[in-house]
Protein backbone atom coordinates (compact mmCIF):
# COMPACT_ATOMS: atom_id res chain seq x y z
CA UNK A 1 0.00 0.00 0.00
CA UNK A 2 2.54 2.21 0.39
CA UNK A 3 3.81 5.87 2.50
CA UNK A 4 -0.24 6.92 1.36
CA UNK A 5 -1.25 3.47 3.21
CA UNK A 6 0.26 4.30 6.01
CA UNK A 7 -0.55 7.85 6.48
CA UNK A 8 -4.17 6.86 6.44
CA UNK A 9 -3.50 4.09 9.07
CA UNK A 10 -1.56 6.46 11.43
CA UNK A 11 -4.35 9.07 10.77
CA UNK A 12 -7.18 6.65 10.90
CA UNK A 13 -5.44 5.64 14.61
CA UNK A 14 -5.29 9.49 15.65
CA UNK A 15 -9.10 9.55 15.08
CA UNK A 16 -9.76 6.57 17.74
CA UNK A 17 -7.54 8.59 20.28
CA UNK A 18 -9.23 11.61 20.17
CA UNK A 19 -12.44 9.72 20.85
CA UNK A 20 -10.57 7.59 23.88
CA UNK A 21 -13.36 7.68 26.54
CA UNK A 22 -11.42 7.62 29.37
CA UNK A 23 -9.73 11.60 28.56
CA UNK A 24 -13.19 12.34 27.39
CA UNK A 25 -14.98 11.09 30.52
CA UNK A 26 -12.36 12.34 32.53
CA UNK A 27 -12.87 15.84 31.24
CA UNK A 28 -16.82 15.90 31.37
CA UNK A 29 -16.45 14.87 34.93
CA UNK A 30 -14.30 18.03 35.64
CA UNK A 31 -16.84 20.13 34.10
CA UNK A 32 -19.63 18.27 35.67
CA UNK A 33 -18.82 16.15 38.51
CA UNK A 34 -21.14 13.53 39.96
CA UNK A 35 -23.99 14.92 42.62
CA UNK A 36 -22.80 14.19 46.50
CA UNK A 37 -24.42 11.00 48.25
CA UNK A 38 -26.93 11.30 50.38
CA UNK A 39 -27.93 9.65 53.45
CA UNK A 40 -26.76 6.58 53.46
CA UNK A 41 -26.09 6.38 49.85
CA UNK A 42 -23.52 4.61 47.59
CA UNK A 43 -22.78 5.67 43.78
CA UNK A 44 -24.38 2.92 41.41
CA UNK A 45 -22.44 2.73 38.37
CA UNK A 46 -24.05 1.00 35.01
CA UNK A 47 -22.22 1.08 31.99
CA UNK A 48 -22.92 0.23 28.63
CA UNK A 49 -21.48 -0.14 25.37
CA UNK A 50 -18.57 -0.32 23.60
CA UNK A 51 -16.56 1.72 25.53
CA UNK A 52 -17.93 0.46 29.00
CA UNK A 53 -14.78 -1.08 30.21
CA UNK A 54 -12.37 1.80 30.30
CA UNK A 55 -15.49 4.54 30.98
CA UNK A 56 -16.34 2.54 34.26
CA UNK A 57 -12.58 2.37 35.42
CA UNK A 58 -11.57 5.60 35.27
CA UNK A 59 -15.44 6.75 37.18
CA UNK A 60 -14.26 3.63 39.64
CA UNK A 61 -10.89 5.55 40.27
CA UNK A 62 -12.23 8.89 40.70
CA UNK A 63 -14.89 7.42 43.27
CA UNK A 64 -12.62 5.03 45.08
CA UNK A 65 -13.24 6.72 48.28
CA UNK A 66 -17.01 6.23 48.01
CA UNK A 67 -19.15 3.09 48.30
CA UNK A 68 -19.84 1.59 45.08
CA UNK A 69 -21.26 -0.89 43.29
CA UNK A 70 -20.67 -1.17 39.36
CA UNK A 71 -22.04 -3.50 36.22
CA UNK A 72 -20.25 -3.35 33.16
CA UNK A 73 -21.67 -4.61 29.61
CA UNK A 74 -19.98 -4.59 26.70
CA UNK A 75 -18.88 -6.62 23.61
CA UNK A 76 -16.98 -9.76 22.70
CA UNK A 77 -13.74 -7.51 21.70
CA UNK A 78 -13.68 -5.34 24.33
CA UNK A 79 -14.25 -7.19 27.35
CA UNK A 80 -12.24 -6.86 30.28
CA UNK A 81 -11.69 -7.89 33.93
CA UNK A 82 -12.51 -4.72 35.95
CA UNK A 83 -11.88 -5.03 39.88
CA UNK A 84 -14.77 -3.64 42.23
CA UNK A 85 -17.36 -4.67 38.96
CA UNK A 86 -19.11 -7.36 37.63
CA UNK A 87 -18.45 -7.61 33.45
CA UNK A 88 -20.31 -8.95 31.09
CA UNK A 89 -20.37 -9.89 27.75
CA UNK A 90 -23.43 -9.35 25.35
CA UNK A 91 -24.07 -10.06 21.83
CA UNK A 92 -23.63 -7.20 19.14
CA UNK A 93 -24.84 -6.19 16.66
CA UNK A 94 -27.76 -8.97 17.25
CA UNK A 95 -28.82 -9.33 20.93
CA UNK A 96 -28.55 -12.79 22.93
CA UNK A 97 -29.41 -14.25 25.87
CA UNK A 98 -26.26 -12.61 27.66
CA UNK A 99 -28.17 -9.33 26.74
CA UNK A 100 -30.87 -10.63 28.63
CA UNK A 101 -29.09 -11.84 31.75
CA UNK A 102 -27.06 -8.37 31.73
CA UNK A 103 -30.42 -6.53 31.36
CA UNK A 104 -31.54 -8.41 34.77
CA UNK A 105 -28.33 -8.07 36.17
CA UNK A 106 -29.03 -4.08 35.98
CA UNK A 107 -32.55 -3.41 36.51
CA UNK A 108 -31.88 -6.08 39.55
CA UNK A 109 -29.05 -3.45 40.76
CA UNK A 110 -31.17 -0.25 39.84
CA UNK A 111 -34.40 -1.91 41.78
CA UNK A 112 -32.75 -1.67 44.95
CA UNK A 113 -31.44 1.86 44.63
CA UNK A 114 -32.68 3.73 47.42
CA UNK A 115 -33.19 8.05 47.57
CA UNK A 116 -29.73 8.73 49.00
CA UNK A 117 -28.15 6.19 45.91
CA UNK A 118 -26.66 8.29 43.19
CA UNK A 119 -26.84 6.33 39.66
CA UNK A 120 -24.35 7.10 37.40
CA UNK A 121 -24.59 5.81 33.95
CA UNK A 122 -22.20 5.59 31.33
CA UNK A 123 -23.34 5.25 27.66
CA UNK A 124 -21.51 4.36 24.30
CA UNK A 125 -22.53 3.00 21.48
CA UNK A 126 -23.50 -0.96 21.21
CA UNK A 127 -25.58 0.00 24.22
CA UNK A 128 -28.69 -0.49 22.13
CA UNK A 129 -27.47 -4.40 21.09
CA UNK A 130 -25.81 -5.44 24.09
CA UNK A 131 -29.24 -4.33 26.72
CA UNK A 132 -31.53 -7.48 25.75
CA UNK A 133 -34.81 -6.68 28.04
CA UNK A 134 -37.72 -7.24 25.94
CA UNK A 135 -40.86 -5.74 26.80
CA UNK A 136 -44.23 -7.47 27.54
CA UNK A 137 -44.18 -11.00 26.24
CA UNK A 138 -41.74 -10.07 23.64
CA UNK A 139 -38.44 -13.11 23.46
CA UNK A 140 -35.07 -12.17 22.49
CA UNK A 141 -35.61 -14.38 19.24
CA UNK A 142 -38.74 -12.03 18.28
CA UNK A 143 -35.93 -8.76 19.53
CA UNK A 144 -32.91 -10.61 17.20
CA UNK A 145 -35.45 -11.35 14.15
CA UNK A 146 -36.29 -7.32 14.41
CA UNK A 147 -32.41 -6.32 14.08
CA UNK A 148 -31.54 -8.80 11.46
CA UNK A 149 -34.42 -7.48 9.02
CA UNK A 150 -33.78 -3.66 9.95
CA UNK A 151 -29.94 -4.34 9.20
CA UNK A 152 -30.51 -6.75 5.98
CA UNK A 153 -32.80 -3.90 5.20
CA UNK A 154 -30.73 -1.05 5.28
CA UNK A 155 -32.88 0.76 8.55
CA UNK A 156 -30.20 4.02 9.33
CA UNK A 157 -30.06 4.47 12.74
CA UNK A 158 -31.99 6.81 13.96
CA UNK A 159 -35.13 4.47 12.76
CA UNK A 160 -33.70 1.07 14.13
CA UNK A 161 -33.49 2.82 17.66
CA UNK A 162 -37.13 3.90 17.17
CA UNK A 163 -38.45 0.54 16.76
CA UNK A 164 -35.87 -0.92 19.37
CA UNK A 165 -37.30 1.25 21.85
CA UNK A 166 -40.51 0.29 22.03
CA UNK A 167 -39.93 -3.45 22.19
CA UNK A 168 -37.30 -3.37 24.99
CA UNK A 169 -37.83 -2.27 28.85
CA UNK A 170 -35.20 0.00 29.12
CA UNK A 171 -34.40 1.86 26.31
CA UNK A 172 -36.22 5.15 25.60
CA UNK A 173 -35.70 6.11 29.23
CA UNK A 174 -36.74 2.65 30.43
CA UNK A 175 -33.47 2.54 32.88
CA UNK A 176 -34.66 5.79 34.89
CA UNK A 177 -37.99 4.02 36.09
CA UNK A 178 -36.20 1.24 37.56
CA UNK A 179 -33.10 3.74 39.50
CA UNK A 180 -36.44 5.80 40.75
CA UNK A 181 -36.04 7.66 43.52
CA UNK A 182 -32.03 7.85 43.19
CA UNK A 183 -31.63 10.89 40.62
CA UNK A 184 -29.31 9.73 37.75
CA UNK A 185 -26.87 10.91 35.74
CA UNK A 186 -25.54 9.77 32.48
CA UNK A 187 -22.35 10.15 30.62
CA UNK A 188 -22.76 9.48 27.12
CA UNK A 189 -20.23 8.96 24.55
CA UNK A 190 -21.67 9.38 20.72
CA UNK A 191 -21.85 6.74 18.22
CA UNK A 192 -24.42 8.92 15.96
CA UNK A 193 -23.86 11.52 13.25
CA UNK A 194 -26.70 14.10 15.24
CA UNK A 195 -25.60 13.06 18.61
CA UNK A 196 -29.23 13.27 19.50
CA UNK A 197 -29.19 12.05 23.35
CA UNK A 198 -32.37 10.14 22.29
CA UNK A 199 -30.71 7.46 19.78
CA UNK A 200 -27.42 6.69 21.42
CA UNK A 201 -27.64 3.04 22.51
CA UNK A 202 -31.45 3.61 22.38
CA UNK A 203 -31.48 6.26 24.90
CA UNK A 204 -31.79 4.14 27.84
CA UNK A 205 -31.72 7.83 30.55
CA UNK A 206 -33.59 10.02 27.48
CA UNK A 207 -37.26 10.29 26.66
CA UNK A 208 -38.37 8.11 23.49
CA UNK A 209 -38.08 9.02 20.61
CA UNK A 210 -41.50 8.37 19.62
CA UNK A 211 -44.52 5.83 20.46
CA UNK A 212 -45.60 2.47 19.31
CA UNK A 213 -47.45 3.79 16.56
CA UNK A 214 -44.81 5.88 15.06
CA UNK A 215 -42.93 2.51 15.25
CA UNK A 216 -45.61 0.32 13.51
CA UNK A 217 -45.91 3.31 10.83
CA UNK A 218 -42.35 3.48 10.21
CA UNK A 219 -42.15 -0.59 9.39
CA UNK A 220 -45.33 -0.27 7.67
CA UNK A 221 -44.25 2.42 5.49
CA UNK A 222 -41.16 0.18 4.21
CA UNK A 223 -43.03 -2.44 3.87
CA UNK A 224 -41.85 -4.85 6.76
CA UNK A 225 -44.78 -4.90 8.80
CA UNK A 226 -45.61 -8.14 7.66
CA UNK A 227 -42.07 -9.82 7.88
CA UNK A 228 -42.41 -9.29 11.85
CA UNK A 229 -42.82 -11.69 13.98
CA UNK A 230 -46.77 -12.11 15.35
CA UNK A 231 -45.69 -10.60 18.75
CA UNK A 232 -44.24 -8.02 17.52
CA UNK A 233 -46.92 -7.11 15.27
CA UNK A 234 -49.30 -7.92 18.23
CA UNK A 235 -47.30 -5.66 21.03
CA UNK A 236 -46.80 -2.68 18.77
CA UNK A 237 -50.41 -3.26 17.79
CA UNK A 238 -51.61 -2.73 21.22
CA UNK A 239 -50.79 1.73 20.90
CA UNK A 240 -48.58 3.54 23.69
CA UNK A 241 -49.49 2.65 27.31
CA UNK A 242 -50.21 6.05 28.96
CA UNK A 243 -48.28 6.70 32.07
CA UNK A 244 -46.06 9.04 33.99
CA UNK A 245 -42.98 10.00 31.87
CA UNK A 246 -39.30 8.66 32.88
CA UNK A 247 -37.88 10.82 35.78
CA UNK A 248 -35.36 13.99 34.72
CA UNK A 249 -31.85 12.66 34.16
CA UNK A 250 -28.42 15.15 33.88
CA UNK A 251 -27.47 13.96 30.60
CA UNK A 252 -23.73 15.23 29.61
CA UNK A 253 -22.29 14.15 25.73
CA UNK A 254 -18.32 13.84 26.14
CA UNK A 255 -17.29 12.78 22.77
CA UNK A 256 -18.66 12.60 19.00
CA UNK A 257 -17.81 11.65 15.25
CA UNK A 258 -16.82 15.14 14.32
CA UNK A 259 -14.16 15.89 17.29
CA UNK A 260 -12.27 12.52 15.45
CA UNK A 261 -12.67 14.16 12.19
CA UNK A 262 -11.03 17.34 13.68
CA UNK A 263 -8.26 15.63 14.90
CA UNK A 264 -7.45 14.15 11.46
CA UNK A 265 -7.62 17.32 9.92
CA UNK A 266 -4.89 18.37 12.55
CA UNK A 267 -2.48 16.02 12.16
CA UNK A 268 -2.96 15.83 8.48
CA UNK A 269 -2.15 19.61 8.38
CA UNK A 270 0.86 19.36 5.61
CA UNK A 271 -1.94 17.49 3.05
CA UNK A 272 -4.31 20.07 2.40
CA UNK A 273 -6.99 18.34 4.37
CA UNK A 274 -10.87 19.27 4.42
CA UNK A 275 -13.44 17.80 5.87
CA UNK A 276 -16.13 17.08 2.82
CA UNK A 277 -18.98 15.60 5.05
CA UNK A 278 -19.41 15.41 8.52
CA UNK A 279 -22.49 13.37 7.55
CA UNK A 280 -22.13 11.15 5.32
CA UNK A 281 -25.17 8.92 5.65
CA UNK A 282 -27.21 6.42 3.31
CA UNK A 283 -26.62 4.03 1.09
CA UNK A 284 -22.93 2.72 0.25
CA UNK A 285 -24.04 3.06 -3.01
CA UNK A 286 -24.62 6.89 -2.92
CA UNK A 287 -21.57 7.35 -0.32
CA UNK A 288 -19.62 5.57 -2.70
CA UNK A 289 -20.73 8.27 -5.57
CA UNK A 290 -20.16 11.35 -3.79
CA UNK A 291 -16.41 10.37 -2.70
CA UNK A 292 -15.77 9.11 -6.31
CA UNK A 293 -17.30 12.93 -6.90
CA UNK A 294 -14.57 14.77 -4.34
CA UNK A 295 -11.97 13.35 -5.60
CA UNK A 296 -12.10 14.23 -9.43
CA UNK A 297 -12.87 17.60 -8.29
CA UNK A 298 -9.22 17.93 -6.57
CA UNK A 299 -7.01 19.92 -8.86
CA UNK A 300 -3.52 18.17 -9.95
CA UNK A 301 -0.18 19.20 -8.10
CA UNK A 302 -0.87 19.13 -4.42
CA UNK A 303 -1.55 16.31 -1.90
CA UNK A 304 -4.91 16.47 -0.44
CA UNK A 305 -6.25 14.51 2.13
CA UNK A 306 -10.56 14.31 2.04
CA UNK A 307 -11.65 13.47 5.44
CA UNK A 308 -15.36 11.77 5.86
CA UNK A 309 -17.35 10.72 8.89
CA UNK A 310 -20.93 9.86 9.66
CA UNK A 311 -22.74 6.06 9.15
CA UNK A 312 -24.26 4.97 6.22
CA UNK A 313 -26.18 1.36 5.44
CA UNK A 314 -26.56 -1.56 3.19
CA UNK A 315 -29.31 -3.03 1.49
CA UNK A 316 -28.61 -6.68 1.81
CA UNK A 317 -29.16 -8.65 -1.94
CA UNK A 318 -26.80 -11.08 -1.43
CA UNK A 319 -25.45 -13.81 0.80
CA UNK A 320 -21.83 -12.62 1.57
CA UNK A 321 -19.71 -11.56 4.37
CA UNK A 322 -19.09 -8.00 5.01
CA UNK A 323 -20.05 -4.80 6.71
CA UNK A 324 -20.66 -1.10 5.80
CA UNK A 325 -17.12 -0.06 5.45
CA UNK A 326 -16.18 -2.64 3.54
CA UNK A 327 -18.54 -2.47 1.01
CA UNK A 328 -17.96 1.73 0.90
CA UNK A 329 -14.31 0.73 0.56
CA UNK A 330 -14.80 -1.36 -2.26
CA UNK A 331 -17.20 0.55 -4.33
CA UNK A 332 -14.75 3.52 -4.13
CA UNK A 333 -12.10 0.77 -5.52
CA UNK A 334 -14.74 -0.05 -8.73
CA UNK A 335 -15.83 3.27 -9.55
CA UNK A 336 -12.70 5.18 -9.11
CA UNK A 337 -11.15 6.56 -12.10
CA UNK A 338 -7.96 6.56 -13.22
CA UNK A 339 -7.13 10.42 -11.70
CA UNK A 340 -3.46 10.29 -13.06
CA UNK A 341 -2.14 10.34 -9.03
CA UNK A 342 -1.90 8.11 -6.61
CA UNK A 343 -4.69 7.71 -4.22
CA UNK A 344 -5.47 5.29 -1.28
CA UNK A 345 -8.78 5.39 0.69
CA UNK A 346 -9.78 4.22 4.26
CA UNK A 347 -13.20 3.50 5.53
CA UNK A 348 -13.23 2.16 9.09
CA UNK A 349 -15.29 2.05 12.02
CA UNK A 350 -13.54 3.33 15.27
CA UNK A 351 -14.91 0.77 17.42
CA UNK A 352 -12.67 -1.97 15.32
CA UNK A 353 -15.45 -3.87 14.30
CA UNK A 354 -17.23 -3.83 10.64
CA UNK A 355 -20.26 -5.84 10.83
CA UNK A 356 -19.71 -9.14 11.52
CA UNK A 357 -16.33 -9.80 10.80
CA UNK A 358 -13.24 -9.41 12.45
CA UNK A 359 -12.45 -6.16 10.37
CA UNK A 360 -12.44 -2.40 11.11
CA UNK A 361 -13.06 -1.75 7.64
CA UNK A 362 -11.07 -1.78 4.11
CA UNK A 363 -8.26 0.39 2.57
CA UNK A 364 -8.23 0.09 -0.81
CA UNK A 365 -6.18 2.15 -3.90
CA UNK A 366 -5.94 1.63 -7.56
CA UNK A 367 -4.51 -1.38 -7.85
CA UNK A 368 -7.28 -3.17 -5.25
CA UNK A 369 -9.36 -4.27 -8.69
CA UNK A 370 -6.42 -5.80 -10.08
CA UNK A 371 -5.21 -8.02 -6.65
CA UNK A 372 -8.56 -9.16 -6.44
CA UNK A 373 -8.80 -10.54 -10.13
CA UNK A 374 -5.03 -12.04 -9.67
CA UNK A 375 -6.50 -14.19 -7.09
CA UNK A 376 -9.18 -15.76 -9.60
CA UNK A 377 -11.95 -13.22 -8.52
CA UNK A 378 -14.05 -11.72 -9.78
CA UNK A 379 -14.88 -8.18 -7.48
CA UNK A 380 -18.06 -6.90 -9.41
CA UNK A 381 -19.87 -10.47 -8.61
CA UNK A 382 -18.04 -10.17 -4.94
CA UNK A 383 -19.76 -6.59 -4.27
CA UNK A 384 -23.19 -7.90 -6.29
CA UNK A 385 -23.23 -10.89 -3.32
CA UNK A 386 -22.43 -8.23 -0.84
CA UNK A 387 -19.06 -9.95 0.03
CA UNK A 388 -16.73 -7.52 0.13
CA UNK A 389 -14.78 -8.97 2.92
CA UNK A 390 -13.96 -11.99 0.62
CA UNK A 391 -12.46 -9.38 -1.96
CA UNK A 392 -10.78 -7.52 0.32
CA UNK A 393 -8.68 -10.37 2.07
CA UNK A 394 -7.90 -11.83 -1.28
CA UNK A 395 -6.59 -7.86 -2.03
CA UNK A 396 -5.02 -8.12 1.17
CA UNK A 397 -6.91 -4.87 1.89
CA UNK A 398 -8.86 -5.42 5.29
CA UNK A 399 -8.23 -2.80 7.91
CA UNK A 400 -8.31 -5.07 10.93
CA UNK A 401 -7.23 -2.58 14.43
CA UNK A 402 -8.80 -5.12 17.09
CA UNK A 403 -11.72 -3.71 19.19
CA UNK A 404 -10.39 0.05 20.33
CA UNK A 405 -12.45 0.61 23.57
CA UNK A 406 -14.46 3.07 21.86
CA UNK A 407 -16.92 4.18 18.97
CA UNK A 408 -18.31 7.29 17.38
CA UNK A 409 -19.25 5.63 14.25
CA UNK A 410 -17.06 5.50 11.04
CA UNK A 411 -14.07 7.62 9.55
CA UNK A 412 -13.61 8.01 6.05
CA UNK A 413 -9.96 9.16 5.07
CA UNK A 414 -8.88 9.85 0.96
CA UNK A 415 -5.24 10.66 0.46
CA UNK A 416 -4.42 11.95 -2.92
CA UNK A 417 -0.92 11.90 -4.46
CA UNK A 418 0.33 15.31 -6.02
Amino acid sequence: MGTLGRIARTLFAMACEAADPVNALRAAMARNPPPALGENGRYIIVAVGKAAVPMARETLAQLATYPTRAVVVTNRENIRQLPGATVMEAGHPIPDENGVRAADAITSLLAGCTAGDRVIALISGGGSALLAAPAGDLTLDDKAEVNRLMLENGFEIAAMNLVRQQLSRLKGGGMLYFADPAPVTAYILSDVVSDELEIIASGPTVSPIGTREDARSLLEARGMWLLLPEAVREHLGRGTVEGAPPPAAQNHLIGSNCQSLEAVAAAAAGLNPVIVDSQLTGDVSDAAASIVDAACAVPQGHPACLIFGGETTVTLAGKGLGGRNQELALRVALAMPDLGRDWVFLSGGTDGRDGPTDAAGGLVDAGTADRIRAQGANPEALLADNDSYTALRLADDLLITGGTGTNVADVQILLLGR
